[in-house]
């Protein structure tokens, strides 16, 4: 049986899937891929990871590729060769990618040409096969193995409350069910165009734009990194009719379009009026924002809300009644209640823990049968955000534990980057917080107790954290301390520690 995404896009053979820009400088010179060209380098890289096997059995397959084509392709190849894609982050320095290869298990590294200095040591060390995407691949395909959807697909990582981050295991069926949902609830069609400029080894990237735009064998337009005047350019063409962004992206379009002449503003704001929606999500919208870009764009963005082990749970409705500060409904296929603290169901009005179930919640953390069953209560899945459900819409209030930091869309541990800080040899102790923040949702902050007589700029501190961290976990702003505040159990409260960083800005 072949995999439902690559049956519906043998439906789909001449019609254009992927789009790239030749030089990002210049979106207008594009290079057009077809499904048929997608399936076809697809079942050539599945039967160059085969090798002489007839199925990956879910061996895991670590990636890192820039977006583009050449993605797309690796991703479908090892899911056709019945393997597991474990997609690595192009901005990630070495000890995070070592992180996610060694903790996968992964057996296969594939590599664009940019990346193979990084991950060919590591490759070599580890004792496993390294293949660049610049490899000639084999003109005749092998006979691809029957994948059921109950396989396991996908290994994301994501940051837990417990430091170091966990493998969030979809299986196809998963994948599916969050799809059609999404496909179902925002009408998405064949004659779709999106512009895809979200980080590809994130839910949001990889579900709501690529997979969700393939499934319904429409054009996803890739840029290999975001670029506010890029961005806009594509916009004035007026041939997009969806687009989807985190709260930091919208930001940075507004700062463009008010810097831009009023004859190209007026192209701007005709570009999105093209289109039949704009989606906002991975953190919360601040209101400012979303009237600024209504009054831009003519758009109230849609705001949803969703997390790497679920996909997407909730959302405002695509036709009808939209609220600021709201993220609607559940979704279809998505169960959503809210409980408190003993686990019973909390009456409207009242705040309570988001909880899920249905068939787009993951299967497991990879190898951690302990965190897996820790997350769940009844069948529940437990995400560990507060919520309240107002006039029916449910509104987020913020997680339930402070050592998680939601930033520009993505979720940091507090305490995994505290681990790694520790290392420092000026640092003492530490304690990492989320500060408030209009445009990133929360900055990262570390208050320090350096060792006696050290002294630590911020510049130097950033520059010694890049080699470490994953750049947006690496604390924006520090604050040195003579010592952290704690109660009477000897615990840092971290609510001091933020009020703490306001007194030092005001």
């Amino acid at each position: 049986m072949n995999l439902p995404l690559i049956t519906r896009a043998q439906e789909h053979n001449e019609k254009i899937a992927i789009l790239v820009p030749r030089g990002c400088a210049n979106a207008t010179n594009e290079r057009a891929f077809t499904y048929r060209d997608l399936l076809h380098t697809s079942s050539q890289i599945a039967t160059f990871l085969l090798k002489d096997a007839e199925d990956l059995q879910e061996q895991r397959v670590a990636f890192l590729i820039p977006p583009g084509f050449e993605y797309v392709t690796t991703q479908w190849g090892i899911w056709r060769a019945g393997g597991i894609a474990v997609p690595l982050c192009v901005s990630h320095p070495r000890p995070e990618l070592e992180y996610a290869i060694a903790n996968s298990g992964a057996s296969i590294i594939v590599a664009h040409p940019n990346f193979e200095a990084i991950l060919r040591p590591i490759a070599q060390e580890k004792n496993l096969r390294f293949i660049l995407t610049s490899e000639t691949l084999p003109d005749r395909v092998c006979r691809l193995p029957e994948v059921d959807i109950a396989r396991r697909a996908l290994i994301l990582y994501t940051s837990g409350t417990t430091g170091k981050p966990k493998g969030v295991v979809t299986t196809h069926y998963n994948i599916q069910a969050q799809v059609t949902s999404l496909i179902s609830a925002w009408e998405w069609t064949s004659s779709e165009r999106i512009l895809h400029i979200l980080p590809l080894h994130h839910i949001h990237g990889i579900i709501n734009v690529l997979t969700c735009a393939l499934w319904a064998g429409a054009e996803c337009h890739m840029l290999s990194k975001f670029d506010a005047e890029v961005v806009w350019n594509r916009i004035c063409e007026g041939d997009l009719t969806l687009f989807m962004a985190v709260p930091t992206i919208y930001v940075k379009l507004i700062a463009a379009w008010e810097n831009a002449s009023s004859e190209r503003q007026k192209r701007m704001t005709a570009g999105c009026a093209k289109m039949r929606l704009m989606v906002s999500g991975s953190a919360a919208l601040p209101v400012q924002v979303l009237e600024k870009w209504q009054s831009i764009s003519g758009h109230f963005l849609l705001e949803r809300y969703g997390m790497t082990e679920i996909g997407m749970a909730l959302s405002n409705p695509l036709h009808g009644q939209r609220y600021s500060g709201y993220v609607g409904q559940p979704l279809p296929q998505v169960e959503v209640r809210l409980v408190d603290e003993g686990g019973e169901l909390v009456p409207p009005g009242t705040p309570g823990e988001i909880q899920v179930k249905g068939p787009t919640v993951f299967l497991e953390y990879w190898q951690n049968p302990q965190a897996t069953a820790k997350a769940f209560q009844d069948g529940w899945f437990c995400t560990g955000d507060l919520a309240v459900v107002e006039n029916g819409n449910y509104r987020i209030l913020g997680r339930m534990s402070v050592d998680i930091i939601k930033t520009g869309g993505y979720k940091v541990s507090a305490l995994e980057i505290e681990e790694v800080l520790r290392s420092h040899p000026d640092i003492q102790e530490c304690a990492v917080v989320g500060v408030a923040d209009p445009e990133w949702g929360e900055r990262v902050c570390a208050a320090l107790v350096l060792q006696p007589q050290r002294q630590l700029t911020l510049e130097s501190f950033r520059s010694w954290a890049k080699e470490q961290l994953a750049v947006y976990k690496i604390p924006t702003r520090i604050l040195t301390v003579e010592e952290l505040p704690r109660n009477a159990m000897g615990k840092v409260t971290k609510p001091t520690v933020v009020e703490l960083f306001h007194a030092s800005s005001s």
